[in-house]
């Protein structure tokens, strides 16, 4: 994600498991401990015209790196403050980053019309 895209594709074979996140240096960003610098960067962002098929696989493989990554959480908020419209992000494809913001949208406008409710009852 972070560098430039490489056109080979490596899969490696990792845990599903979420790495706790370590103590960091709150003086770094975060994006200094992503896995994904020091991997096949090739595997976050699409190359142009790729068969499906094959976004899936890679799609799948740049998760399988996100998923061991210290700054996971970090990432995926980056990409939905951003919002970061290419690429895995924090484990998330741009697809899925769309529906979580439309969820948080959804959820917020929930909250107010909730809080609005409760006023209305408190005043009345």
């Amino acid at each position: 994600m972070l560098q430039p895209p490489h056109s080979s594709l490596q899969v490696a074979a990792v845990p599903a498991q979420r790495v706790p996140t370590r103590d960091r240096d709150q003086d770094a960003p975060w994006h200094t401990e992503a896995v994904c610098r020091r991997d096949e960067a090739g595997l976050f962002f699409a190359p142009s015209k790729e068969p499906t098929a094959a976004r899936l696989s890679r799609e799948e493989a740049a998760k399988r790196v996100c998923s061991r990554c210290p700054v996971m959480v970090e990432c995926r908020e980056h990409a939905l403050l951003q919002p970061e419209p290419y690429g895995v992000w924090g484990g998330l494809t741009a697809a899925e980053r769309r529906v979580v913001l439309a969820r948080r949208r959804r959820r917020e406008l929930e909250l107010k019309k909730a809080a609005r409710a409760s006023a209305d009852r408190m005043a009345g």
